[in-house]
């Protein structure tokens, strides 16, 4: 299965929700249901029963705090949970990358820079939503998840030495969630375990 197969999945009812509309929600929902395959492999061994269960529950935390946040009513409120899954989504990699030993390694590869294409698109959108330029996450942190520069020109996002800007162009009408970045890299052949 591929991103556009599994889309075509996707209920009307969810898929006509404005928060549909969010790249990143999109791409943590399609994590989740990847991830149900990953974690119904970790559960045959013993050692990983455990880390299966951490594991769907950060997956499933991802696009549950972006649906969340979503419906706040402030910027500052949104950013609050846009961290959570931000956290969320760090921790399913960091268990990914544990369980690499039965997924194998492409599988935990994909998975771990799917993860990482979620948390850059989370990166751009927390310090938009909270309205501050200080306030922002700090440009080291964007640029270890490997958002180059290049990438931010491209997108159109300005520059400060301390924080991650604003992003000026391409935001969603109702809330100003960016979702221009694009992951279709890891969305055409997904490896199984």
């Amino acid at each position: 299965m591929n991103f556009e197969e599994w889309l075509k999945t996707v209920p009307e009812v969810i898929r006509g929700d404005t928060l549909w509309k969010m790249e990143a929600y999109r791409l943590a929902v399609f994590a989740g249901d990847v991830a149900w395959v990953d974690v119904t492999k970790l559960m045959t061994d013993r050692r990983t029963i455990s880390l299966s269960d951490q594991l769907y529950r950060a997956i499933g935390s991802i696009s549950a705090n972006l649906a969340e946040g979503y419906s706040r009513g402030t910027g500052r409120d949104r950013a609050r949970f846009y961290e959570y899954a931000l956290g969320s989504g760090r921790e399913a990699r960091d268990w990914y990358y544990k369980a690499r030993h039965v997924l194998g390694e492409p599988v935990a590869q994909h998975r771990l820079e799917f993860l990482t294409q979620i948390i850059r698109l989370l990166l751009k959108t927390v310090p938009d939503q909270r309205g501050s330029k200080r306030e922002g996450m700090k440009r080291e942190d964007v640029m270890r998840e490997g958002v180059k520069r290049e990438d931010m020109k491209r997108e159109g996002v300005k520059r400060d030495p301390e924080t991650v800007p604003e992003q000026s162009t391409n935001k969603v009408a109702e809330t100003g969630v960016p979702y221009n970045v694009h992951a279709t890299n890891y969305l055409e052949n997904i490896p199984m375990p």
